[in-house]
């Protein structure tokens, strides 16, 4: 169903505005005014022009290059129709260069020209020195004051100001008025360039016969040097710390941000981002309500990646709105800090600001270590003692205040204490090497000797070995009997032995001196052996054996 509620075209060479009345602002059987058709000059001219309509039902105003148009009673025609009649479920659909056929689903009766801009107003009426200004107040000649002109002189120039027309029939007057033409251009930041601009005079001489004078045109232009670049500077604090209780309830992200611009300078957009993105869990960003209903130029748009200011308004302005803006975080545990950026810009971002970073960082609670224990008489009292009164008191010690003297002892028994437990810890470690090292030395030595006894105690053994091969032993038992009978010769015998014994005994002696002293076990076996072998009673030598 195609329901054409409301439009702005061109057909004909005609400026058409189509404005139907919803079923609900008036009698549906009662014919309103539907339609205005303007027919104008400018519409096919094929020249820019600024068009503006002001709608206040019945009343429709039109301005043509900022000046309001005259109208007739031909000049716009005006068509009534009926109110809309009433539809459910039908959405309202806002084209723009074309018509929208909710029969066909489709756009149609497409727009056949160039179209700079459109802006819609709802709710109010714009004042008509603003619209004057929207064409005016840009770039165009100067024109001369009329209060200049002389009887026979006339001075036209059209809507735009870019054409200029003097006639008159007075050179000097005429002279004087295209001097004071000039060039002019009211905007803070006009674009840099050539601007060309041509003279053309025509000269119409007296009488009936006489014709114009042909005079060649003059050409010439005028440089618009580029302006200085403004300078839009935002800085404020770069680091704050905030404690869980201050994140939960809001924190203002930039509580001292500063923004400076030119005296005439105003911004229209400011944009704080933040990355990576919050977490829309326990993370947000803020704004008042009240701050931005003061200010009706200035809009918001809050989302994860940020906040993004725009409007046309003062520095000021902004910077208040700014300081407002809140992060609030329901688990700030999970960061260690947050990051900020804001940027301010000026002529739909034709010029920008430097990059403001702020940084909210957490303040983590620390873990409280258990008191020491306090013993019953506090160390400094024992060792603060009154010092004595005499010549021998420090200056340094009587210009102290007794306070400070606590503090500085308890700092000083602090630091000895450290250092005693230092000390201790290394003479430990000192005297554990030290042992380590005499239990290595004494096991060494153990060792060696132990070597040392067993080679001696195997070559003593090599050396004093019986030769059984050669020894042989003959008993004489008739020498028992003989005893027996006669003891006389018995005890003459026996000194006999006696003195064999004692030369053997040297004998003995004599191989004993020959042994060393560490064999003492070889040697006690070896003499006791010998004194077996040469008791007077039992054996007796074989001298011939051996």
């Amino acid at each position: 169903m195609n329901r054409h509620h409301y439009a702005v075209f061109i057909r004909n060479c005609r400026l058409i505005l189509l404005l139907r009345r919803d079923f609900s602002e008036g009698d549906p059987n009662i014919f309103r005014p539907a339609e205005w058709r303007w027919k104008l000059a400018q519409v096919c001219d094929d020249r820019w022009h600024h068009y503006a309509v002001q709608v206040d039902f019945p009343k429709v105003t039109l301005y043509v290059d900022g000046e309001e148009w005259r109208t007739d009673e031909k000049n716009p025609e005006v068509i009534d129709d009926w109110p809309l009649h009433p539809a459910k479920g039908v959405n309202t659909t806002l084209t723009v260069g074309a018509c929208w056929q909710g029969s066909d689903n489709k756009t149609k009766h497409h727009f056949r020209g160039y179209l700079a801009g459109l802006s819609v107003l709802i709710g109010r009426n714009e004042k008509p020195e603003v619209l004057s200004c929207l064409r005016r107040c840009q770039e165009g000649l100067h024109v001369p004051s009329m209060d200049l002109l002389q009887p026979g002189t006339q001075l036209l120039t059209n809507s735009e100001l870019s054409e200029v027309r003097i006639d008159g029939d007075n050179r000097t007057n005429v002279e004087m008025l295209l001097r004071r033409v000039g060039y002019s251009n009211s905007r803070r930041f006009p674009t840099p360039g050539r601007r060309n601009f041509r003279l053309d005079t025509t000269i119409i001489c007296e009488g009936k016969e006489a014709r114009p004078l042909a005079v060649p045109a003059i050409q010439s232009y005028i440089t618009v040097l580029p302006p200085p670049r403004p300078g839009i500077a935002v800085n404020g604090t770069g680091y704050v710390a905030r404690e869980y209780v201050d994140f939960r309830l809001g924190v203002r992200v930039f509580p001292d941000a500063k923004v400076t611009a030119g005296s005439a300078a105003r911004l229209d957009a400011c944009a704080v981002s933040v990355f990576p993105s919050l977490n829309p869990d326990h993370e947000s960003l803020g704004l008042s309500g009240d701050a931005l209903l003061r200010l009706h130029s200035v809009t918001a748009r809050i989302d994860r990646d940020g906040v993004v200011l725009s409007g046309a308004d003062t520095p000021y302005n902004y910077q208040q709105l700014i300081r407002l803006i809140t992060y609030t975080n329901r688990k700030p545990a999970y960061y260690l800090d947050r990051v900020f950026k804001l940027t301010c810009s000026e002529l739909s971002g034709r010029f920008a600001s430097n990059e403001y970073i702020q940084t909210l960082a957490v303040i983590h609670p620390k873990e409280k270590s258990s008191p020491p224990s306090t013993p019953s008489e506090p160390p400094i009292a024992r060792i603060l003692e009154p010092a004595p009164g005499h010549v021998q008191l420090s200056p340094h010690h009587a210009q102290l205040p007794e306070e400070y003297a606590t503090t500085a002892l308890r700092d000083n028994s602090r630091v000895s204490s450290g250092s005693h437990a230092v000390t201790i810890v290394a003479a430990t470690c000192v005297g554990f090497l030290l042992l380590m090292a005499v239990l290595g030395a004494a096991r060494i030595r153990g060792a060696a000797k132990r070597r040392r006894s067993a080679g001696d105690e195997l070559a003593a053994e090599t050396e004093m070995a019986w030769d059984d091969s050669a020894l042989a032993i003959t008993v004489n038992p008739m020498d028992r009997l003989a005893d027996q009978q006669d003891p006389h010769s018995n005890g003459q015998r026996d000194e006999d032995v006696d003195d064999s014994g004692s030369s053997d005994s040297d004998d003995g002696s004599f191989r004993d001196d020959e042994l060393d002293s560490t064999d003492c076990e070889n040697d006690c076996e070896l003499v006791t052996g010998h004194h077996r072998h040469s008791s007077p009673r039992d054996l007796e030598w074989d001298h011939r054996d051996v």
